[in-house]
């Protein structure tokens, strides 16, 4: 029968590597991404148009509990060393980059908050049994980000004439699939007045990115 394979922590400071285990695995994990959108207000609409503005770090969150009453020993020196991780690195000025890993899950961030519960005591008052509430949040560099992420826009500056009925908000959510982007066709055109288009004008559509 094969050993259950044992989660743990690696703390990464520049080139320096320290493995923290846990000393019992979770019982469970939660893993939670979201983005942030802003919501443009358009007359005539029955409700707001959602501009996506950023995605959200990723969040890994669970209990891990570690219990020394058999050895006798203070569970702080445990749980010291996953507390320890918010602590600011001498050389990185920040705390550590974290990468928890158990069987298939991999996950790399930092350690952002940490509750602890005290749930035994020896004779003396000694802490031998605790649970760490603990959330480690995704950290990705800007090179890596951009790796992931497929950019496409209106490569080239296209032409467009204007039809009778037209909005400038109507033919931003036709070409860049964003109303709220509408200025950007403002701004290339020169329109004074960007609500008032007559029918028959050639817009540009310019690219969005470089």
């Amino acid at each position: 029968m094969m050993a259950l394979e044992k989660a743990k922590v690696i703390a990464i400071a520049g080139t320096k590597q320290e493995r923290v285990d846990v000393l019992f695995n979770p019982s469970e994990y939660a893993l939670e991404s979201s983005n942030q959108y802003s919501w443009q207000s358009i007359p005539g609409l029955s409700q707001p148009i959602a501009q996506f503005v950023t995605g959200e770090a990723s969040t890994l969150s669970m209990d891990l509990f570690f219990d020394t009453y058999e050895k006798n020993e203070d569970v702080r020196i445990y749980t010291g060393k996953i507390v320890g991780l918010l602590d600011i690195d001498k050389d990185l000025h920040a705390p550590p980059l974290c990468k928890f890993i158990w069987g298939t899950l991999s996950f790399q961030g930092v350690l952002e908050k940490v509750s602890q519960r005290y749930t035994m005591f020896d004779r003396s008052g000694k802490p031998v049994r605790a649970t760490l509430s603990v959330t480690f949040k995704a950290v990705q560099s800007m090179k890596e980000q951009l790796q992931h992420i497929p950019r496409q826009s209106a490569d080239r500056t296209k032409q467009r004439t204007v039809k009778q009925g037209d909005q400038l908000w109507q033919i931003a959510a036709e070409e860049y699939e964003d109303p709220a982007l509408w200025r950007a066709i403002a701004k290339a055109n020169d329109l004074a007045d960007p609500r008032q288009l007559e029918p028959g004008t050639l817009l540009k559509i310019p690219r969005l990115y470089g």
